[in-house]
């Protein structure tokens, strides 16, 4: 099986719920995947139930905490540039059929990793491994090198009415 590369990007909300429905779909078809999430060092929900899915999924935080409204401090970026490090290993060690960088574009966006760092990791994929880029703001030159790229437009949000994230949903 040839692996492409995804990128789901844009402001509108979905980005990582799509990549974790093509987690359950890979795991579903017997695939091993393997998700890195960057920025992200706080409690979702999806680390509750992905453990039970361990023969398939696995899941790790290479964040902190969410430094959205602050700058990244160099431990922020020390745990994101040895976080793609691992993964690229991780990566070709033939283990797993999909790597899903969730919020690696963001990653950029902050400075956490180059772009020019991704596309090294996008150019060292092997063959048969589905890639999967998340997060706003992604660079021109990684939807140039995506094969699919989809992008989320936020047309209404129950945020702009002060809806706080709620649990199961949006976190």
């Amino acid at each position: 099986m040839k692996g492409y590369i995804q990128v789901y990007t844009g402001d509108g909300k979905g980005k990582t719920t799509a990549a974790l429905g093509l987690a359950l779909r890979a795991a579903g078809a017997g695939f091993r995947v393997y998700i890195a999430q960057f920025v992200k060092g706080m409690k979702y929900s999806e680390m509750d139930i992905l453990p039970r899915l361990s023969d398939y999924i696995t899941l790790r935080q290479y964040g902190r905490d969410c430094f959205i409204e602050r700058e990244p401090t160099n431990e922020d970026i020390q745990a994101a540039q040895e976080g793609l490090k691992e993964v690229k290993e991780i990566m070709c060690s033939g283990e797993y059929q999909m790597i899903i960088l969730d919020e690696a574009n963001i990653a950029i966006y902050f400075n956490l990793f180059s772009v020019d760092d991704l596309l090294d990791f996008i150019r060292e994929k092997p063959k048969g491994v589905e890639l999967v880029i998340t997060g706003r703001k992604a660079d021109t030159r990684v939807i140039e090198a995506a094969d699919l790229v989809t992008d989320m437009k936020e047309i209404k949000h129950y945020y702009q009415k002060g809806i706080e994230a709620r649990s199961g949903i949006d976190k």
